[in-house]
């Protein structure tokens, strides 16, 4: 079974993380079926924009740890797997086509960071996110050291990462990181309605406003995500790291 579905809706193309025995957490697999059923979406002209959903009851329960715990901690090795994370986020919100996430149940670590990367966010009402990276001792990714702050401010995007604190719907919503809020059920319709309507805009400008704001008009999101990739990847390798994943993993 795939651990990434891809199939269109007319001019929409929907993106399902598709590990649901385990919250759709990050894999090497889900990472390398991520970039490939983005970089399909982008180069179907047809498609002119993708929704990002999770099967079963989460979006995404970030890093798994069970894996992450088996993985060599060399540092060839803990650079590559992180590049393949920024990998995603850079298709997300590199391309000229907008994202709509349909996200529900938890969205979390990398999950969150993924959610942060779409255009448009429908959330469900079950709906938890948090950072759990610093009890973890790994390293944020997905460029949200700088898309964070911006949207929250420092004191309240240092406050979600230091005390990882779980956060529903609703606060999402009243901080502005999330579009609109709906019952569990309608997530993904709602998502694929947004998708549809943005689809009747001029591709052409859609794709340059898009474009502009994520690249044209800030270098920083580039160097973000090179200086998270950085970090996360020291973080993966350090001694304390290795010993706070086996706790967690093993509980």
């Amino acid at each position: 079974m795939p651990q990434v579905l891809f199939e269109k809706h007319g001019p929409v193309a929907i993106v399902t993380l598709n590990r649901p025995e385990r919250l759709n957490a990050i894999s090497e697999t889900l990472l390398d079926g991520m970039h490939a059923a983005l970089l399909k979406a982008q180069i179907d002209e047809t498609v002119k924009a993708i929704v990002l959903a999770g099967a079963g009851r989460a979006f995404c329960a970030g890093a798994d740890l069970k894996e992450f715990a088996g993985q060599p901690a060399t540092a060839e090795y803990t650079s590559n797997y992180v590049e393949k994370i920024q990998q995603v986020t850079r298709g997300i919100m590199f391309s000229g086509k907008p994202v709509v996430g349909a996200i529900q149940g938890f969205a979390v670590g990398g999950g969150f960071e993924w959610m942060l990367n779409c255009d448009m966010v429908v959330a469900a009402d079950d709906l938890v996110c948090f950072f759990p990276e610093m009890s973890w001792g790994q390293f944020v990714t997905g460029g949200v050291t700088h898309l964070l702050p911006q949207a929250v401010g420092h004191q309240r995007a240092m406050e979600l990462w230091l005390l990882g604190e779980k956060q529903s719907a609703d606060t999402l919503h009243r901080l502005g990181l999330v579009n609109r809020v709906v019952p569990k059920e309608k997530v993904l319709d709602t998502a694929i309605e947004l998708a549809e309507k943005i689809s009747e805009r001029s591709t052409f400008t859609v794709s340059r406003l898009k474009k502009m704001v994520n690249t044209q008009l800030s270098g920083q999101l580039a160097t973000a995500l090179q200086l998270e990739a950085e970090a996360a990847a020291s973080a993966m390798g350090h001694e304390d790291t290795r010993k706070r994943v086996a706790g967690f993993s093993g509980q």
